[in-house]
């Protein structure tokens, strides 16, 4: 839930820091909830729940809606029962889009986003269609803080156990395996990265170039789609 360029990296990130601020607070309340569900509300011993919290926390989201939502999850608070969607999206001319999200509803979420896809000249694809074309990956995200020596960064985080890495601009991203994200994490900070953000991403498989209408129609989806209450992610297959 980082915000850069929309286009960086190939996935739609989000403006943390803008006039929608409450909205985003609830998409993260969301996400904190559901992990604390999933494993527990004590953060040292649920990887899951300490990223979200620390993305949170990076969002500027106040102390009590972080612990709020972490008692809605374990329980303690009486809250809507939460599960977690993926949606395979077909978009303008055929672009793989890949949408997660959280919902108290899941039906009424589906009747929403076909309404809007339509109106986008996009449609739901059947399970496993666009996946495919999707691999998922730990991405890690480090303040370079004007770093110069791109070479000398990319070293240190290929020896602390970096599978790849990528710059967008000043962004400089890790990636991993999803199951060692939280262990490269830890070493990451252990060599004095300031790690800014670390989430599961889709990438695509085999990235593709669109013309500049086509960019100007999947902006306006991605921002349609960015604006649903329960789209928490958006991935696509265009290059940035």
């Amino acid at each position: 839930m980082s915000g850069h360029s929309h286009w960086a990296g190939i996935k739609h990130k989000k403006a943390l820091v803008d006039a929608k601020r409450g909205k985003v607070f609830g998409k993260l309340a969301k996400i904190i909830s559901l992990a604390a569900r999933e494993k527990g509300g004590d953060p040292g011993m649920n990887p899951r729940l300490r990223i979200a919290i620390e993305t949170a926390q990076g969002a500027n989201m106040p102390k009590e809606n972080i612990e709020r939502a972490i008692k809605r999850g374990t329980g303690e608070l009486e809250g809507v029962k939460l599960e977690e969607i993926t949606l395979e999206i077909y978009g303008p001319q055929g672009v793989a889009i890949l949408v997660e999200g959280i919902t108290d509803n899941k039906n009424r979420t589906l009747s929403e986003m076909k309404k809007l896809l339509t109106e986008h000249q996009a449609k739901l694809a059947t399970e496993g269609s666009v996946r495919w074309m999707f691999h998922q990956k730990g991405a890690i995200s480090i303040k370079t803080e004007g770093a110069t020596n791109h070479d000398e960064l990319e070293l240190t985080a290929i020896d602390a156990g970096a599978e790849d890495t990528s710059w967008d601009e000043e962004e400089f991203t890790v990636f991993t395996a999803p199951e060692n994200m939280d262990t490269l994490k830890q070493n990451l900070e252990s060599k004095g990265l300031h790690v800014d953000s670390a989430s599961l991403q889709w990438l695509p498989q085999t990235p593709i170039q669109v013309d500049e209408k086509r960019r100007e129609k999947l902006e306006k989806l991605f921002e349609a789609l960015d604006e649903h209450e329960d789209v928490q992610e958006i991935y696509s297959n265009v290059a940035s």
